[in-house]
């Protein structure tokens, strides 16, 4: 039977347990399991190898992406970790130009002092992809490139890239395509359907959904590679716990009438906020003045609900964020509430100066993860704070 994804919220990987007729999954709080003999279980052995409880969580993230294998993790950067941990010294990664500053300093002080080369390119760019696979893969001293990574929308400046355009160049030349799809989630966008190979991510923020839990997967179609990544999984030990397994899966269940009230709330705003006089640049792919405005429309199911923006030169950003009465200031993003942040010197503050100077990233760029509030007390909250902020 066929079933919409919104079911699948529900229903998707494990439903209930068969054992009791619980109608939730049980939170299989052990660290180790019964064998009857040498070499004869039940299928689980330890917990970090395998649980029941994160095994559902598993199959659930699965089948919401559209894929085959599942893998959960302890956060969101111990999957890219893992994900990062398939390739070899001498390999290197095309990098969108905007990322989350946890991935950057991952590749530049984790993997890069290993042999694992990274190279900053617009991904929203073809031809800039292609042509930096040909200058690489033509130059007998140069690292080989075996995989793109992309973030769509990217964070902070919200940059799309086309995945499937991106996914042809990427099979064109035998490379992998790694996508973060950490901003849409699979009820916005499923990059395995338009021709990803691995999709990462942060089930902290949307996925889990109330700012409670931290969480990180892994998604893939080809069997090779999921033996690899989880045989990584089991080796590093990077594994989700199954209390939070068992939060993520309660998360997930709300997932799209969450998702559904976050882009409304944001898409809203992002209007009001290009109508009011307040800002000098507004970076929202559900405008139609963005950029990736119609890739965006063609790719996914919606625009998201992250909105980046510069507030105009008679604004003090700083003075801003301490007025600010209802939306909160906090690192994170994708829970209920409302929050704010400052790129420059908070999520993305591991990024050299020069390159966020370089890539749009400024100082006085401001992040809004939109919650789910009332739409109109975000933006009283938001007119207050600005006026506040007038120097």
């Amino acid at each position: 039977m066929s079933t919409s994804l919104n079911t699948l919220l529900i229903h998707g990987g494990v439903d209930g347990d068969e054992t009791t007729g619980a109608v939730n999954v049980p939170i299989y709080q052990t660290s180790t399991y019964k064998q009857s003999e040498l070499g004869v279980n039940t299928g689980w052995e330890y917990s970090r190898t395998g649980n029941p409880t994160r095994a559902a969580l598993e199959k659930l993230i699965a089948d919401l992406e559209g894929g085959e294998y599942g893998l959960a993790f302890a956060s969101g950067l111990a999957a890219i970790h893992t994900v990062l941990s398939i390739f070899k010294t001498g390999d290197k990664l095309l990098v969108s130009d905007n990322i989350y500053g946890g991935t950057f300093r991952l590749l530049d002080t984790v993997f890069k002092p290993l042999g694992l080369e990274y190279e900053i390119v617009d991904t929203s760019n073809l031809e800039a992809i292609e042509d930096a696979i040909k200058r690489n893969d033509e130059a007998a001293d140069s690292p080989n490139i075996a995989a793109i990574y992309i973030e769509s929308p990217a964070n902070p400046l919200l940059t799309i890239t086309d995945i499937e355009a991106v996914s042809q160049v990427a099979k064109k030349y035998e490379k992998l395509l790694i996508v973060d799809n950490t901003f849409l989630t699979p009820y916005l966008q499923r990059p395995l359907q338009l021709g990803a190979d691995i999709v990462v991510h942060s089930g902290t923020k949307y996925l889990g959904g109330h700012s409670d839990t931290i969480a990180g997967f892994a998604v893939v179609n080809d069997k090779a590679i999921a033996d690899r990544l989880y045989y990584l999984q089991n080796a590093i030990g990077g594994v989700l716990a199954p209390w939070d397994s068992f939060l993520m899966i309660r998360g997930i269940k709300t997932l799209g009438v969450r998702m559904d009230r976050h882009v409304s709330n944001a898409t809203t705003i992002a209007k009001w906020l290009q109508e009011s006089g307040y800002v000098d640049r507004i970076y929202f792919p559900g405008l139609e003045s963005d950029p990736g405005y119609e890739v965006q429309n063609k790719q996914a199911d919606g625009p998201g609900a992250m909105i980046s923006f510069v507030l105009k030169s008679e604004y003090d950003y700083k003075t801003f964020f301490r007025e600010l009465k209802l939306i909160t200031l906090a690192e994170s993003l994708g829970g209920v509430e409302s929050l704010v942040c400052h790129p420059a010197s908070m999520t993305h503050a591991s990024i050299p100066r020069e390159i966020r100077q370089e890539v749009g990233i400024v100082d006085e760029l401001i992040r809004f993860s939109v919650g789910i509030e009332d739409v109109n007390d975000l933006i009283a909250d938001l007119t207050q704070a600005i006026e506040a902020s007038r120097r």
